[in-house]
């Protein structure tokens, strides 16, 4: 049941904790769903299609460049992207050059 001081009345509710919630919620929105396009992606090509490593890496950075520059995302997304493709390029030497010295 509505107050009946507050017929009437508008605009007078601050919403900022409101916007900050929904915007995080949009940020960590972004996050997930750009991770889950570059994990497909490379995954696609590098495993189901048989393209290899490199053309599914080149994906999943261009995505991951894309997503940031589009959306203007924050320093710790692309610290994560830059830890991620560093990982994920050396991941791509190490693990041929192991397979191949023990095959």
């Amino acid at each position: 049941m509505a107050q009946s001081g507050a017929q009437g009345s508008t605009g007078g509710m601050d919403i900022q904790d409101q916007k900050e919630t929904f915007h995080g919620f949009l940020v960590g929105s972004l996050w997930i769903g750009g991770h889950i396009a570059q994990a497909v992606s490379l995954l696609t090509l590098a495993f189901a299609i048989g393209a290899g490593w490199w053309p599914g890496f080149i994906v999943f950075v261009v995505i991951g460049i894309a997503i940031g520059l589009a959306f203007k995302m924050g320093g710790a997304y692309w610290a994560a992207q830059v830890v991620e493709w560093v990982l994920l390029g050396l991941g791509g030497l190490i693990v041929p050059a192991l397979a191949g010295a023990m095959g």
